[in-house]
């Protein structure tokens, strides 16, 4: 079981998520942020189905050195800084900081790139739809999450079309409602799952939110 493409993936998403907006009242103050770059088409379809707002919510996770996967906190937009304590206490100091250095600049280059005529990203009091095309670890959604309710969003949703079991189950602990209809045990990689799953661009991205 899998997709044909990130499109029909978030046709699929949209109608969930259609029936859980409507069961909460908070489809008013909805927005679908893609995380870039392969969330963001799907989240375009979410948007385009229940005609809601689109945006990009870029994030960067802070990895452990010598196991990237592995998230010591995350830094979003608006300098925003979520840091786990229980794993940044085994790192040293100044490889907290070379990190953060480089995730930070990395951020600044695609905040400055995907925000471009577009006002800072607000979630105050919203309903934040966190969107993906897959979860694998989680590391990258987890940041995202951390961030949009860092941003002060009132409600947090994360929809994602396939995800890894121990991943969803995690996640499902930091979310308010977490939107996933196929969650599998033996995952591998999120690519299996679609039929199409080419790598997208800065430019399809620009072209998406455009």
């Amino acid at each position: 079981m899998g997709y044909r493409n990130r499109e029909e993936a978030g046709a699929v998403l949209a109608e969930l998520l259609a029936e859980l907006l409507a069961a909460r009242a908070d489809r008013e103050d909805a927005i679908a942020l893609g995380l870039v770059r392969g969330g963001v088409p799907v989240a375009a379809e979410v948007s385009r189905r229940l005609r809601i707002p689109l945006d990009v919510l870029v994030v960067r996770k802070l990895g452990v050195p010598w196991a990237p996967e592995v998230a010591f906190g995350a830094v979003g937009p608006g300098g925003v800084r979520v840091i786990n304590d229980d794993i940044a206490r085994h790192l040293g100091h100044e490889e907290i900081v070379a990190v953060l250095r480089h995730e930070s600049a990395e951020l600044r280059r695609r905040e400055h790139h995907f925000r471009r005529g577009r006002p800072p990203l607000n979630l105050d009091g919203r309903t934040a739809l966190v969107i993906d095309d897959g979860l694998a670890t989680g590391a990258t959604a987890g940041a995202a999450v951390a961030v949009a309710r860092s941003l002060a969003a009132s409600t947090v949703i994360l929809a994602v079309p396939v995800g890894a079991a121990e991943a969803v189950a995690r996640l499902r602990r930091s979310t308010d409602e977490l939107v996933c209809p196929l969650v599998e045990s033996d995952f591998g990689a999120v690519s299996r799952f679609y039929e199409d799953f080419h790598q997208l661009t800065d430019a399809d991205v620009t072209a998406l939110l455009a």
